[in-house]
Formats: C-alpha cells, sequence, structure tokens
C-alpha cells in the first residue's frame, strides 16, 4: 500500500451506486469506522435483486427486499453521478454539485440491453406497451401492475419471455406461477447454456414445460407486430406481454468518461484498483483478470476484501470458485464453478423420467464444477467439498451423486465450518448459533441473497430446537 493510500485511511469514501455490492461494502466500511457516502440513482434504498422474481411471483412483499444500510453510511438516493474529475478528486451530480472524495469506487452494476427485435420502440423512443424489462424494483412493479396483482385479477393471460438463462426462467416460473400462459424463447440450443450443458438444459425445459410453460430454443424473436412476436422460423407466437431478461452489460459510461481503462467491464487488479490508484470497482460492473462475474456471491466476495484494504489490511481478490442457485418454485438447479468449460473426468447420473441430472467434474480428486438439477438433497455436503478442495476417493464423486434416505437427512450434520450461505459466506455452526430465522437474517444474512440456502438454514434450525428440547433441564 503507497503512502497516498495509507493517509487516506481516514477520510472519505464515495461509493456511486447503491446496490448490493455497494450496500455490502458500505456496511462492511461503517463498522469499521470509515465515512461512507453511498449514492444511488434509484429512488428505492438497496434492495435484494435475486428475489424480484419472488416478489413478481407473489411470495415476497417488495419491504422484505430491503437491505439494511448503518445509520453512519450517508445514504442519498435519487442521485445520479455524470462525471469524475479525477484531479479534483470529485463527482459531479446531475444537479451541477459535486461530492469529493479520497477513495472513489464505481459499483454501478449492469444494465439490460436490447436485443436486436424490430418493433420494440415506439417511434418516439418509448418501449412497446407490451415490453417490459426486468431489472430493477422499477421494472418489477410496472410487470407487476401489467399482470394485474393490485386488483387481484389477471389483465393480461399470456406472456413470452425472451431469453432462457437464470433471470428468464425465474421470471418465467413466476409468471406461470400467477396464472398466465408462459412461453420462452431461447437462441441457443438450450436453456441455462451459459452455465450448464446441453443435457442438463434439456432436463429443465422438460420440468419448466411439465411446470405449464412452453419452450422454444435455437429460436430467436426477430420483430414484434401487432398480431404478435415474430420468430425467425416464421412462426409467431400471439401474447399479451413480451418481457426481455436476454443480455445486459456492465455499466461502464462513467468510466470511461473518466479516462479510466475499461474493456468489457472497469479493469481492476487485486485490491480491485482501476488504472487510477484512488478508484475501485466492485459487482457486476467490474473485471477482474478477463472475467465479469454478474453474480452476487463473487460481488460480496469483492466488497469484502476493498473494505478489508480501505481499512488498511492486506487483501487480494481472485476470482474464485462460486455456487449459482435458481430461485423459482418448482425448479431446483445449482451450478458449481464452471460445468461447461471445466477439465476433468465426469461423474454423472441422470434420469430424465423424473426430471433428475446430477453431473460432477472432478480433477486430481477434487471437485472442480458441477451441476445438479431436481435432486439438491446434497448440496450441501458437495459444496463443502468444492469450496474446500477435498480430495475424494475413487468412489466418493459417484456416492455424492446416489443420495438416499440417510444421506438426505445427513446434510444438517453438517459441521459447523461447512459453508451454508455461499451468497453471505455463513457457515453452518452460524446458523446453528442463531434462534430463530429472523436472527439469521439480521446477524448472518442468510437466506438474503439468493435464497437458495432457505431449506438447509431451516433444517438446521429444527435441528437445533429438536437438539435443545432433547437436553436434560
Amino acid at each position: 500500500m503507497s503512502l497516498d493510500e495509507r493517509a487516506s485511511l481516514d477520510r472519505r469514501v464515495v461509493v456511486v451506486g447503491a446496490g448490493m455490492a455497494a450496500a455490502r461494502l458500505a456496511d462492511a466500511l461503517a463498522d469499521a469506522g470509515r465515512h461512507v457516502t453511498l449514492l444511488g440513482d434509484e429512488p428505492h434504498p438497496p434492495y435484494n435483486r435475486i428475489l424480484l422474481s419472488a416478489v413478481l411471483e407473489g411470495t415476497h412483499d417488495p419491504a422484505a427486499l430491503e437491505l439494511g444500510v448503518r445509520d453512519t453510511v450517508d445514504l442519498r438516493l435519487g442521485t445520479r453521478v455524470v462525471d469524475i474529475h479525477r484531479e479534483e478528486r470529485e463527482v459531479e451530480l446531475a444537479d451541477r454539485s459535486r461530492v469529493g472524495y479520497d477513495a472513489l469506487v464505481l459499483a454501478t452494476g449492469a444494465i439490460p440491453t436490447l436485443p436486436p427485435i424490430r418493433g420494440l420502440v415506439r417511434p418516439d423512443g418509448r418501449l412497446h406497451e407490451k415490453v417490459h424489462a426486468f431489472r430493477s424494483l422499477a421494472d418489477c412493479e410496472r410487470l407487476d401492475a401489467a399482470v394485474g396483482v393490485s386488483t387481484g385479477s389477471t389483465t393480461a393471460g399470456s406472456a413470452v419471455v425472451v431469453g432462457g438463462g437464470l433471470l428468464g426462467l425465474q421470471v418465467a416460473r413466476a409468471l406461470s406461477v400467477r396464472g398466465l400462459a408462459v412461453e420462452v424463447v431461447e437462441g441457443g440450443e438450450h436453456l441455462l447454456r451459459s452455465q450448464v450443458e446441453e443435457r442438463a438444459g434439456r432436463i429443465i425445459a422438460r420440468d419448466l414445460t411439465r411446470l405449464g410453460a412452453t419452450v422454444y430454443t435455437g429460436a430467436r424473436a426477430v420483430r414484434l407486430t401487432e398480431d404478435g412476436l415474430v420468430l425467425d422460423n416464421g412462426y409467431t407466437l400471439e401474447t399479451d406481454l413480451v418481457v426481455l431478461t436476454a443480455g445486459d452489460r456492465p455499466s461502464t459510461a462513467l468510466a470511461r468518461r473518466a479516462g479510466l481503462e475499461v474493456r468489457r467491464g472497469v479493469v481492476v487488479d487485486e485490491r480491485l484498483r482501476t488504472s487510477d490508484e484512488h478508484i475501485y470497482a466492485i459487482g457486476d460492473c467490474a473485471q477482474r483478470g478477463g472475467t465479469v462475474t454478474g453474480f452476487v456471491p463473487p460481488a460480496w466476495e469483492q466488497a469484502a476484501v476493498l473494505a478489508r484494504h480501505l481499512a488498511g489490511e492486506e487483501a487480494s481478490y481472485d476470482p474464485g470458485r462460486h455456487v449459482v442457485r435458481l430461485r423459482a418454485t418448482g425448479l431446483d438447479v445449482a451450478v458449481l464453478g464452471d460445468p461447461v468449460h471445466a477439465e476433468g473426468e465426469v461423474v454423472e447420473v441422470t434420469n430424465p423420467v423424473v426430471g433428475s441430472h446430477r453431473r460432477l467434474v472432478v480433477d486430481g480428486g477434487r471437485i472442480v464444477a458441477g451441476t445438479l438439477v431436481g435432486d439438491l438433497s446434497r448440496i450441501g455436503l458437495i459444496t463443502q467439498h468444492f469450496d474446500r478442495g477435498t480430495v475424494l476417493g475413487a468412489n466418493e464423486p459417484g456416492l455424492l451423486l446416489m443420495p438416499d434416505r440417510a444421506t438426505a437427512a445427513a446434510e444438517p450434520q453438517l459441521p459447523d465450518d461447512a459453508e451454508v450461505c455461499s451468497c453471505a459466506g455463513v457457515s453452518a455452526g452460524a446458523v446453528r448459533a442463531c434462534a430463530s430465522l429472523d436472527e439469521v437474517r439480521a446477524t448472518t444474512r442468510a437466506t438474503t441473497g439468493c435464497g437458495g440456502c432457505s431449506d438447509a438454514v431451516r433444517r438446521l434450525l429444527d435441528t437445533r430446537s429438536t437438539l435443545l428440547e432433547g437436553t436434560p433441564r
């Protein structure tokens, strides 16, 4: 750390953006006694974007998504930053006022991109009234209103979701639960093509079809007309709503205007520092080693590393292992690492009849990637081995993919240091130390990320309660 960096430890940190990564960073810096200013252009306090589909589905209230920010944080909402003046170390706001900084953090996230579909935008520049993006709380509220949740009636009977990635499947399932006839259009040859291999994608499509949606893969939407959404095979899908979930890109315009190094994202080093030693970047807008993550766990890891660095500790970030869960009612999918490109021996168990597919990629006895579809009963143990780089015996990978009653019941017996919530890095022991789910959320933040750990957390709490009830008084 340079002398200039050390001298700034007790000064001002300004964060541009008020998303999940920014909120986590502000929280950690406030705990360390640092002065933090959080500049968010949305009118809402920081919230959990991953659970927006749960709001659309009707299982979560929007207020439940709010992420707590310390009272000591200077949170400014509805505040748009338009320029960075590097020499003066100031950011300029839309009202032309300025905010000075000693350390500036760009947490501007990603922005949706419009696919090349003719007719999405009216001649006056507005989106067609049938078309909805799904990235922000405002997007969710607009789509929610179109479906008719406020009156308890359904005003839209059908929807086409463009994009078969994680977000697309979450939205499709939420709309299906709400009673709409849903069709999913994916230009690739299978669903979740960036996360899973073809066989898993086909099984996910079958599961989604079983739940009431229609899936079109290897087809692209090319034009929106009064008759419906036209595909490149000439087929027209009649629809009341079109939801765009395919494609977003790191928000880098502010960094580019400031002359920072930008490739796909804002380029950062192992300290999350940009080409300006006083400016950092984290989350979806940051690019480290050619990688832009787009997921919550690495963004939160970056926030934790940067908080330690700004507090004067030695800390560095390198893209590591991550676990991604699909949060959608009736669809159980977990992806470890990069199973599409990982190299190693493949251990696989598939039963398309029941919609189950379990695949591990093992290199040198260690799990380096994996895909679990339809059966997540052993996700805790598999994730533990994946995170720790455990060297497994020759038969162990196969046994991990063959759950039975005994193994399914074994997950609550995870050791205390086993990670349960990959989003927040929460161990089984930390969960067991809590008396209720509310306490878990408040003290550890488990279940407040993707929500994929909710069942495991509840089982751990149930086991704790059972043990306490059996303790002699």
